[in-house]
């Protein structure tokens, strides 16, 4: 993969794609930057988007963990719980309970080993699916009513380039990492997949649409080309 230099932010990694429709910079699991770019789109896109979101980069990155890195009392989602105890059984165990993730790690083990980390990964899968599927639907359902939108039906996803998406039939998809996000960042992903229901592409009528529902949707969209939809 192609690479620049920031000399802020050091090595920024290109990634094209076919599927990209806009440049977007993500902060990757080891810190660094990641930009993602449609394939014939000149490279000044990247540095614009990097010399005029320094300030939002530098407090992503400041916030930021590793990905996968779960440590003890860590939220997870709006209303979990991540809590971890050590224990002299041998056995790794990891259980959803109401509202808590509980890890019984062996001592023998630590969390960021391959085969915990899997475990927790799955548990964090579940506890955001629960979450996504009690807040969701009734958040789609109220803004479709305030702003007139229709739409056919609401299904869930964990894929890890994707906030959300609205097909032709009139599905609704969400990722439930959308529950790690703001209230207002989920408000904007739902109104962004609704527009799709009235104009099926990113032209000015789309984003006019967006704006009459979301007046700092630039500002939400920025933050978003920050974060990644990953679990």
């Amino acid at each position: 993969m192609p690479i620049i230099q920031d000399k802020e932010f050091g090595k920024i990694t290109i990634h094209r794609s076919n599927m990209a429709t806009q440049v977007r910079i993500r902060v990757t699991s080891d810190g660094t930057l990641r930009a993602s770019m449609p394939v014939h789109a000149p490279m000044f896109l990247v540095k614009h988007l990097i010399n005029t979101s320094r300030h939002e980069l530098r407090k992503i990155i400041s916030q930021t963990k590793p990905e996968y890195v779960f440590e003890n009392g860590m939220q997870i989602g709006k209303s979990h719980t991540l809590i971890i105890q050590a224990t002299n059984n041998k056995l790794l165990s990891v259980s959803n309970r109401k509202q808590m993730i509980i890890v019984k790690l062996p001592l023998d083990k630590n969390m960021g080993d391959p085969d915990v980390t899997r475990k927790v990964r799955d548990s964090v899968i579940s506890a955001l699916r629960l979450e996504a599927k009690s807040y969701l639907p009734n958040r789609l359902s109220y803004l479709a009513g305030k702003y007139d939108y229709k739409y056919e039906k609401v299904r869930f996803s964990h894929a890890s380039s994707r906030w959300g998406s609205c097909g032709s039939n009139g599905t609704i998809s969400l990722n439930i990492a959308l529950m790690k996000l703001p209230f207002e960042l989920i408000d904007y992903i739902i109104i962004h997949e609704l527009s799709h229901t009235k104009y099926m592409n990113h032209s000015p009528s789309f984003w006019e649409q967006v704006a009459s529902a979301d007046t700092q949707y630039k500002k939400h969209r920025r933050s978003l080309k920050l974060l990644d939809p990953s679990i």
